[in-house]
């Protein structure tokens, strides 16, 4: 790995870059979904393929290393929205509300999944919004397949009645 100030080979360049290309949509997406802002969401996808650059010796060899900066998101996305919650309901009893804390657009679902307990919101976000099987889901939160399964039942669950939808097991 490089040290600081010295240039990475072009090879270690490119091979993020592509990387980066590849992914950058639906880590975007998975952070933006988590954290329940787009501006937010945007910081913390950009933070995460930083920490990903810097680490790149080591994450490029992974066998996946979109499952490494996915659980960058997910860590970072519930600090970053458990802070920002915290900062609207201080504003709020203060009597001013906070603009600067949207919901993701129209999505009256990803609202109510952010209200779920992190594990089930992270299943759930890499599960529907990245399409991914357990087995990556798992391998991402370092959970079994079954503590997947068991969360995402309880979501479904959870979602079922807060949307006033039958749960359709």
């Amino acid at each position: 790995m490089a040290r600081e100030g010295m240039s990475r080979p072009a090879t270690d360049i490119n091979a993020f870059e592509a990387f980066y290309r590849r992914e950058y949509r639906s880590v975007l997406g998975l952070a933006v979904v988590l954290s329940g802002s787009r501006s937010a969401g945007e910081e913390i996808a950009q933070d995460a393929f930083t920490v990903t650059y810097r680490e790149w010796g080591r994450v490029g060899g992974l066998d996946n290393p979109g499952a490494w900066v996915r659980k960058v998101v997910a860590n970072r996305s519930v600090s970053t929205f458990r802070r920002s919650m915290a900062e609207a309901k201080a504003l709020l009893r203060v009597g001013r509300p906070d603009p600067a804390v949207p919901a993701v657009e129209g999505l009256e679902v990803w609202d109510e999944v952010r209200k779920l307990p992190r594990r089930q919101a992270q299943v759930v976000a890499l599960t529907y919004l990245n399409d991914l099987p357990r087995r990556a889901v798992a391998e991402i939160l370092g959970c079994s397949e079954e503590t997947v399964k068991t969360h995402l039942e309880r979501a479904k669950r959870t979602l079922a009645g807060t949307l006033g939808q039958e749960d359709d097991r």
